[in-house]
């Protein structure tokens, strides 16, 4: 197939990368020239607009959005909707929320415009392993762009599907962002435990490459923190400030709509914003409250 790849950072570069090996051509869009020069060095043809991307594409053109969410990715769909012609797709592989999703969809419908809403895990090792790609949109228009997705995913039926119409992509996704902070505060709660238990002096390494193979809690998520720990035992020079891109607390938002009891993901994300206050003023008035019922001491700065 040939497609428009807007966006050439790490996960869209690495896409086009991907589809570029399995045959496709793909004309890729980024401001930053040094990204299109980088997409050209294996194979990928480069615009350095909107306009010369989608003049460069036969139609019907499809066209794949991999930008931040936000303001970015809604400019960005306003733009090709003035610049695509009626029986083009738009497929937004970014972290978008639903919600904005279900809007854009709609205003771009009117213009005889497909949207698709492909919500993209695999990260920096999707380029080798392939991505795990949860699918919303009209059957007829995920169908056309199938040979897509099962070049992108882990394998030919594995990794990717067809969830629900429009929207449904991205719900899906979200809903995977939540439960991935969960097992990931599990995992770093868990071991923490362990490194704290100075008397019996565990290795954290060993213990998490032991977990890797046989265990019930064994995952990608625990592949990855045994290659953390194998790099840095003690997370030497590492701030303790997590950041989140949203998900969680849109899946936390939706639990709460829904009336749905989510008491991990939501604790998890609550840990998140507690990574980021250095100065906890609730800290210190606990402190203080302790001392002013019991006399406790408090530690000074």
């Amino acid at each position: 197939m040939e497609l428009g790849m807007i966006g050439l950072g790490k996960m869209g570069a690495n896409m086009a990368q991907r589809l570029v090996r399995g045959g496709h051509r793909v004309v890729g869009f980024d401001p930053n020239p040094d990204a299109r020069s980088r997409v050209e060095a294996f194979g990928a043809e480069s615009a350095a607009s909107l306009e010369e991307l989608v003049g460069k594409l036969p139609a019907p053109r499809t066209v794949w959005m991999m930008v931040p969410a936000g303001d970015i990715t809604g400019g960005t769909v306003d733009a090709l909707a003035k610049l695509l012609a009626p029986g083009d797709t738009i497929v937004d592989g970014g972290n978008s929320n639903y919600k904005d999703t279900l809007d854009r969809a709609k205003s771009v419908a009117g213009k005889g415009l497909h949207y698709v809403d492909c919500g993209t895990s695999g990260g920096v090792w999707g380029l080798a392993e392939g991505y795990s790609m949860m699918v919303g949109g009209d059957a007829a228009v995920v169908d056309r762009l199938r040979p897509l997705f099962e070049t992108l995913a882990p394998g030919k039926d594995l990794g990717w599907g067809h969830v629900g119409p429009v929207g449904a992509g991205h719900f899906t996704k979200m809903v995977h962002n939540g439960i991935e902070y969960g097992l990931m505060q599990a995992y770093a709660e868990g071991f923490s435990i362990l490194g704290h238990k100075t008397d019996f002096g565990l290795d954290l390494h060993q213990v998490a490459e032991i977990w890797r193979h046989g265990s019930v809690v064994r995952s990608w998520l625990l592949d990855l923190t045994a290659d953390a720990l194998g790099k840095n035992p003690t997370m030497d020079g590492i701030a303790p400030f997590v950041p989140d891109s949203g998900e969680g607390r849109w899946t936390v938002a939706e639990a709460i709509d829904l009336d749905v009891p989510a008491p991990v993901i939501t604790q998890s994300l609550i840990e998140r914003l507690r990574s980021r206050d250095s100065d906890s003023f609730s800290d210190k008035l606990l402190s203080a409250m302790r001392n002013e019922f019991g006399g406790h001491a408090m530690k000074k700065e």
